[in-house]
C-alpha cells in the first residue's frame, strides 16, 4: 500500500469542493451560506483530553476541530489541522472503495467507515493507523474522525506471520509460504499482463541424509540442513543475478526443498539451475568438525502457467523426483509426459485388476507345442489376455508384474489353472480318437509362497477330471533355480503327483546345471534369443550367423537328454530354424511357424490333422 505524507494538501480522487455538488439539494440552492460557527458540544472537555486521536469533520469533509492526540500523532498542532481536508490527512482517497464509503458517511447514507492506512510522519518514519468515521448526533451536523496508532500491533503481527511462514531450522520459507507464492504465481493476472507466462520448479531431497540423521543425531542433521539451505540460496541468487526475479527457495519438510522459478524462460534455465544445485550439494560439508557428504535427487518441471494448478505441478514434480531416485540418485530428471502417462496407465490397471477377475475380463488363448519329428500337436501353452474396457486387449507383460506386486496373482492364477484344465479336458472328450494333448500353465513364484499350490492343483484336477500328466506347470529359470524350502517341497509334491514341471526361458539366468539335476523338472524351454540365431534361409545369411549359438543350443539339448529331460524351443518362426533344431535333437517347437496364440476352437481344428503346417493355426 503506498504511503501518503501527512499534510493539508488534497491528493485524493476528488477535492473537498467536489463534495458540494452531490451533497447539496435543490431546496438549499438559494440558501445563503452559514456564517455562525458550530455550537460547542457539551463533551468538549472529554474530546480535548481523550488519549484517542480525534477530529470533528463537517459534512463537506473539512476538519472543524482536532484534539491534541491527533495533532501529536500527525506531527502538527490542533490549530493547523482546523480547516484541513480530512481525507487528505489520513489518505482516505487512495482507493475507490474507501473513498466511496467515506462520502456515503458524510451524506448520512452509511453509518460507519473503518479502514487501515499507512501514513508517513513529517519526521520520516511510517506508522500504521486504523481510521474510523462515524456520524455525530444529527443536531451537530458533523462526523467524528478517530485515528488509532496500530503500528506496534502490525509489527507484532508481521513477526508472528514471519515465524508461521518460515522454517525455524533453515530460516527458509516453509511449505505454507511456498504454496501461497505458488498459488499467486499461477493466478491469471500474475502472468497475463507481463512476463513469460511460464513457471518452473526444482523439487529435491537429499540422498543419504537419513543415515546421517540417524547415526550422528538430529543436532548435526539440523546443522547440515541449514548448510544445505545456504548453498541453495546462493544458487538461487546466482541464477537470478541477470534475470528479473530470484527463484524462491523453500524447505517443504524433512530433507525436501524446492526452488520455484516464476516467469521461467524454458527447460534450459531449469536445467542450468538443477546442475548448479547438484554441484553445490555434492561438495563436502564441514559440520561441527565432521566432514559430511550427501547428494541430491531433483525432479524438474517446466511448463505454461495457464491451465496448471499447484496440485498438478507438485504431483508432476513428485513423480519426477521419484524417477530421479529410481534412475540412480545424485541426478536431476526432467518431467516426461509420455513416461507419466505410462505410470498413470499402470496405476489405473493396478486399481482395476482385482475387480476385473470378478467381471470376467480375462480370457485364455492357446499356442501349439508341436513335435519336431512328427509335426503333430502334442500340447498347448495357455496364454492370458486381459480384455480391458479402456485399454483394449493387454498381454501378460502389461499386468502380471502388477498382479505379483499386489497379490492378485493368486486368485488370477487359480482362475487360469481351472480354465485351462477344464478346456484341456473338453478337447479330450470332444476328440476321443486322438491322443490327448497336455496344457502348459505359467506359475508365478508368489503363487507358491502365498497359496497352497499343491492343494489348488489337486482340487482342480479332481474337479475337471484331467489326468495329472496332461498338466504342465511353467516357472521361470530364476524362480526354479532359487527354489528352497517351501517352493522346492511344492515342486516335488507336484512332480510326485504326476504333474510335469517345466523351466521357462531357460538360458537367460544364472544356470546352475548341477543344481538342475536335483530339481523335479521334466522339461526345459529354451529362450527365444537362442533360436533367433538360427534365422537364415540362404547362404549369405548363414555366413553372417554366429556358429556359437548352434553349439550352445546343441550342448544344452544333449545335457537335458542325459538328465532325462525333454527340450522345447520357443520362437520358432521359419522352416530353416525348425529343420536345424530337429537335426540337433530338439523335441518340441513353439512359435509362429506353427501358430500364433489362438482361441480354443482353433485348437480343435488342429486336432486330428496329420501335421501342423506353417500358418494353419494363424487367424
Amino acid at each position: 500500500m503506498r504511503e501518503r505524507a501527512v499534510s493539508g494538501t488534497s491528493e485524493g480522487p476528488a477535492p473537498a469542493a467536489d463534495l458540494d455538488r452531490p451533497i447539496v439539494t435543490e431546496s438549499e440552492i438559494d440558501t445563503p451560506p452559514r456564517t455562525e460557527p458550530l455550537p460547542q458540544p457539551p463533551y468538549r472537555s472529554v474530546f480535548t483530553a481523550a488519549p484517542l486521536a480525534m477530529a470533528v469533520v463537517d459534512r463537506e469533509g473539512v476538519v472543524v476541530s482536532a484534539n491534541d492526540a491527533l495533532a501529536a500523532l500527525l506531527g502538527s498542532s490542533p490549530d493547523a489541522l482546523a480547516g484541513a481536508v480530512a481525507a487528505d490527512l489520513v489518505d482516505l482517497g487512495s482507493d475507490a472503495r474507501s473513498w466511496h464509503a467515506y462520502r456515503e458517511v458524510l451524506r448520512g447514507r452509511q453509518s460507519r467507515l473503518r479502514c487501515t492506512r499507512r501514513l508517513k510522519h513529517p519526521d520520516g518514519h511510517s506508522l500504521w493507523v486504523q481510521v474510523t468515521v462515524a456520524p455525530l448526533p444529527a443536531e451537530d451536523r458533523a462526523v467524528l474522525l478517530s485515528v488509532a496508532d496500530i503500528s506496534s500491533r502490525r509489527e507484532l503481527q508481521g513477526r508472528l506471520r514471519h515465524l508461521q511462514m518460515h522454517d525455524p531450522v533453515t530460516r527458509l520459507p516453509n511449505r505454507t509460504l511456498f504454496f501461497e507464492r505458488l498459488s499467486a504465481a499461477l493466478e491469471a493476472e500474475s502472468y497475463e499482463e507481463s512476463g513469460t507466462g511460464r513457471i518452473g520448479l526444482c523439487y529435491l531431497d537429499l540422498d543419504g541424509f537419513k543415515a546421517i540423521n540417524d547415526t550422528l543425531g538430529h543436532r548435526i542433521g539440523d546443522r547440515l540442513l541449514a548448510a544445505v539451505a545456504e548453498r541453495l540460496t546462493r544458487c538461487a541468487d546466482e541464477a537470478g543475478h541477470s534475470r528479473t526475479s530470484i527463484p524462491l527457495v523453500a524447505r517443504l519438510g524433512g530433507d525436501e526443498f524446492a526452488l520455484l522459478v516464476e516467469d521461467s524462460t524454458g527447460t534450459e534455465q531449469l536445467a542450468e539451475l538443477a546442475e548448479s544445485v547438484l554441484r553445490a550439494i555434492q561438495d563436502p560439508f564441514d559440520i561441527s568438525g565432521q566432514r559430511l557428504s550427501v547428494s541430491a535427487s531433483i525432479g524438474v518441471v517446466e511448463r505454461h502457467a495457464a491451465g496448471t494448478t499447484p496440485t498438478a505441478l507438485m504431483q508432476a514434480a513428485d513423480t519426477t523426483l521419484y524417477w530421479a531416485k529410481a534412475d540412480g540418485k545424485a541426478r536431476w530428471t526432467l518431467f516426461d509426459p509420455e513416461r507419466n502417462a505410462h505410470r498413470m496407465t499402470r496405476q489405473a490397471l493396478a486399481s482395476t485388476l482385482r475387480p476385473a477377475i470378478d467381471r470376467g475380463e480375462f480370457q485364455l488363448e492357446y499356442q501349439p507345442l508341436v513335435g519336431m519329428e512328427d509335426d503333430r500337436l502334442h500340447g498347448v501353452e495357455a496364454l492370458l489376455r486381459w480384455h480391458h474396457p479402456q485399454f483394449g486387449v493387454l498381454t501378460p507383460n502389461r499386468f502380471i508384474g502388477l498382479a505379483e506386486e499386489d497379490g492378485s496373482i493368486v486368485p488370477l492364477g487359480r482362475w487360469v489353472l481351472r480354465t485351462a484344465c477344464r478346456q484341456a479336458r473338453r478337447w479330450q472328450l470332444d476328440h476321443p480318437d486322438e491322443p490327448p494333448i497336455f496344457v502348459s500353465v505359467n506359475v508365478a513364484v508368489r503363487q507358491v509362497w502365498d497359496s497352497d499350490l499343491v492343494a489348488d492343483v489337486a482340487e482342480t484336477l479332481a474337479e475337471t477330471g484331467l489326468a495329472p500328466h496332461l498338466l504342465q506347470l511353467e516357472l521361470t529359470e530364476s524362480a526354479v533355480m532359487g527354489s528352497a524350502g517351501r517352493p522346492l517341497q511344492a515342486l516335488k509334491a507336484l512332480s510326485d503327483m504326476g504333474v510335469r514341471i517345466a523351466i521357462d526361458d531357460f538360458g537367460t539366468g544364472y544356470s546352475n546345471l548341477a543344481y538342475l539335476s536335483r530339481l523335479p523338472v521334466s522339461v526345459l524351454k529354451l529362450d527365444g534369443s537362442f533360436v533367433r540365431g538360427f534365422q537364415y534361409d540362404d547362404r549369405e545369411a548363414a555366413a553372417r550367423a554366429n556358429p556359437a549359438d548352434e553349439v550352445v543350443v546343441e550342448a544344452m539339448i544333449q545335457l537335458a537328454h542325459r538328465l532325462g529331460l525333454t527340450v522345447t524351443a520357443e520362437c520358432v518362426e521359419t522352416s530353416a530354424q525348425a529343420t536345424r533344431l530337429r537335426s540337433i535333437g530338439c523335441d518340441t517347437g513353439q512359435g509362429w511357424l506353427y501358430s500364433r496364440p489362438v482361441p480354443p476352437d482353433r485348437i480343435s481344428e488342429l486336432l486330428g490333422t496329420p501335421g501342423v503346417q506353417a500358418g494353419v493355426g494363424n487367424p
